[in-house]
């Protein structure tokens, strides 16, 4: 089945592993079945590149921010360097940005502290948020809760009533390869029952890549297997999802 129009909302073609084939993949993808990409900064260089890319891409976005894994890595103006950043014409969002308590590679302290003073960049520009959240919910969703920025809760892990917490503020879900895990319950559950007006598609890549093709290097076209579990799980036709899913991206991120 041949599927066009896909969005990747949440893209790191940055990475190393994309290093040897980088552009040969990005040309070919854009040419084909894959409309529009965001890629994400998680350090200052990071969201440098991401600008980069969509300013050689027409179809590519970037989203500029600390990720709270790297925010003890950077600079102290570092959040003024991405304010700067963040005014460049193809800049749709803040992010990636968040908490992280999987690793300890930022103080819990320093995280919050960079979660909320890009909640309010964000405000501030009027940019949405690209979220991340590992391992913690609670004080992830009691500052979005807080600050009600516009944005979506990127590779959303959490439970079908913390989905519906988020999107009573007006936020998104975004949905990747997660869904198609076998033991992976919640994406599941959550890609069932979720408003479609609030569903996103992403990949994270090259991270998270879908069944079957798990344990190789994700890319934006295999949002294709993510979207076709949805649609099996809502009883609709995965063109279906992914048509609803751009359609929520260019609205959110403001994309004519």
């Amino acid at each position: 089945m041949t599927y066009t129009g896909i969005f990747d909302t949440h893209a790191h073609y940055d990475d190393e592993c994309f290093d040897e084939d980088r552009f040969e993949l990005l040309d070919e993808m854009l040419a084909s079945n894959v409309s529009g990409i965001i890629n994400c900064g998680c350090t200052v260089e990071s969201s440098k590149t991401s600008i980069a890319f969509a300013e050689e891409y027409p179809q590519m976005y970037a989203a500029v921010g600390i990720h709270p894994q790297n925010a003890a890595e950077e600079s102290e103006d570092a959040l003024e360097k991405i304010e700067e950043l963040a005014k460049h014409e193809k800049v749709v969002a803040i992010g990636e940005i968040g908490l992280d308590y999987h690793y300890d590679y930022t103080p819990k302290e320093m995280q919050i502290e960079y979660f909320e003073k890009q909640i309010l960049l964000a405000k501030k520009l009027n940019l949405p948020v690209i979220v991340h959240d590992r391992e913690a919910h609670q004080d992830c969703v009691e500052t979005l809760l807080k600050y009600k920025p516009r944005g979506v809760m990127h590779c959303f892990s959490g439970s079908v009533e913390t989905a519906k917490q988020l999107t009573d503020i007006g936020f998104y879900i975004g949905l990747g390869g997660s869904v198609t895990f076998k033991n992976a319950k919640k994406p599941a559950e959550v890609a069932a029952s979720i408003d479609l007006d609030r569903l996103l598609l992403e990949t994270d890549c090259p991270y998270m890549t879908p069944v079957p093709f798990r344990g190789i290097r994700n890319n934006s076209s295999l949002i294709i297997h993510t979207a076709e579990k949805i649609a099996e799980l809502r009883g609709i036709k995965a063109q279906e999802v992914i048509d609803k899913a751009r359609e929520n991206a260019y609205k959110l991120f403001n994309i004519k």
